[in-house]
């Protein structure tokens, strides 16, 4: 464990550090290799993993639930930040995606590798698929619709793209369908070694984006922890987990990874949605960066307790 917090503070200081060096090209660089990884790494990895995975009605159920949870994230962020803090709609827009949008992948997936096991990843990506990519493809880009600045693609267009730009999806559906025949021991561990390998990339990522917002000007670093910065912060690490597992509690045994999961920070790709429709960069750019640390800082005590 202490091997992923020292690769995700090395790779976080290598992309501020790159930005610096390189300018936009090290931040282009790195949403280069994000789409690499979508297009891929995550269609093979999702198809082999859900291949292996078992689904019964806890599985079933606990998605439900997880919807259930963020629903009533959502509908809270809101009250939040348009009625308790009074924000503009676009800061109204940040607070809401950044409660929805989790990084299930470039730090969930690892982490359930490193906390649970490498059987529990296929409940993993179950849990990825069905719940965090609708929730930023169809959630955050619809939130971006209604509440940001610019004009960007409409909610129609959005949807369309869920369909045809996330070759995740259909891996998921052939790996449900598929035989463990064609998920063979030999691939599927070579799989969750390129899970294990996307950490880095991931933060490198996140540290170029965050560097490349300061150079702008239109972020300071550290970013403040103002109170619609720690509003999201205590949405995404605390409510969200919290309500999925009281929505659980008398119904089902929910897995493992899915209160993991639902535990993790704001997922890097609320820039791409801030960026498209101009919510406010500032809330949602702090917001990946706190919480980030924050969690990664809770990381070493829950990883001796676990």
């Amino acid at each position: 464990m202490a091997a992923i917090v020292a690769t995700i503070l090395a790779a976080t200081a290598i992309g501020v550090w790159a930005e610096g060096r390189y300018g936009g090209r090290a931040g282009l660089a790195a949403r280069r290799a994000l789409l690499v990884v979508l297009y891929g790494v995550l269609p093979p990895v999702t198809f082999l993993n859900l291949a292996r995975a078992e689904v019964n009605v806890d599985v079933g159920v606990g998605i439900v639930l997880a919807w259930a949870a963020l629903a009533g994230v959502i509908l809270i962020a809101w009250l939040v930040a348009a009625r308790l803090l009074r924000l503009r709609r676009p800061a109204i827009g940040s607070v809401v995606c950044c409660a929805l949008v989790a990084n299930t992948g470039y730090l969930g997936y690892p982490l359930v590798a490193a906390l649970l096991g490498f059987d529990a990843l296929s409940e993993a990506v179950v849990y990825d698929i069905l719940v965090s990519s609708p929730a930023l493809i169809l959630g955050a880009f619809s939130v971006g619709a209604a509440f940001g600045e610019r004009v960007g693609e409409g909610v129609g267009a959005r949807v369309r793209a869920f369909f045809t730009r996330n070759p995740a999806l259909y891996a998921a559906a052939l790996g449900l369908a598929a035989p463990d025949s064609l998920a063979p021991d030999v691939l599927v561990d070579a799989s969750r070694i390129l899970i294990v390998a996307i950490l880095p990339l991931g933060f490198f990522a996140v540290g170029a984006a965050l560097a490349e917002e300061a150079e702008e000007g239109s972020l300071p670093i550290p970013p403040p922890l103002d109170g619609p910065v720690a509003s999201i912060v205590a949405l995404r690490l605390a409510l969200a987990p919290g309500l999925l597992y009281l929505l659980a509690l008398p119904l089902i045994d929910l897995p493992d990874p899915y209160l993991l999961l639902a535990a993790m920070p704001c997922g890097i790709n609320t820039m791409i949605v801030t960026h498209a429709y101009g919510l406010d960069l500032r809330i949602s750019a702090g917001a990946v960066a706190w919480s980030t640390a924050i969690a990664v800082a809770a990381i070493v005590p829950i990883s001796l307790l676990a």
